[in-house]
């Protein structure tokens, strides 16, 4: 199952068996999670969901912020994917992948293309808090 999470602390609910009608939302009502529940849908966090412990959880969390921190800059630098990728001596490709957050992407990578980009110790501390 590929998924992209926005935020660990969503509420994701599926129908079991019918992995193509997953739905996330926050801060879920409690008559809409009976009527779901009531249709066969199951309920919970995406922690409960995907099986993950708090470290792993936490460390997802810090690799989006990271992404987000790059992406946010990159914009405020009026700069487009392809020209940080030529900064970074990437592609394009691999840039878009970063901002996506997508696992492939090491914390460390995100960490070096920040700094490459002006960031400091301070910014990315901020970016991660």
């Amino acid at each position: 199952m590929n998924k992209y999470v926005d935020n660990m602390s969503d509420m994701i609910y599926y129908q079991p068996h019918e992995p193509t009608r997953q739905t996330t939302g926050v801060n879920m009502d409690k008559s809409k999670k009976k009527d779901l529940e009531s249709k066969g849908y199951k309920v919970g966090s995406v922690e409960e969901f995907f099986g993950l412990s708090t470290e792993e959880s936490e460390y997802i969390e810090l690799k989006l912020a990271l992404s987000q921190a790059l992406a946010k800059r990159r914009k405020q630098s009026n700069l487009t994917q392809a020209q940080l990728a030529k900064m970074l001596k990437s592609s394009q490709s691999r840039v878009a992948k970063m901002e996506r957050g997508d696992p492939t992407v090491s914390v460390d990578l995100l960490v070096k293309s920040l700094l490459a980009m002006g960031a400091n110790k301070k910014s990315i501390a901020k970016a991660i808090a």
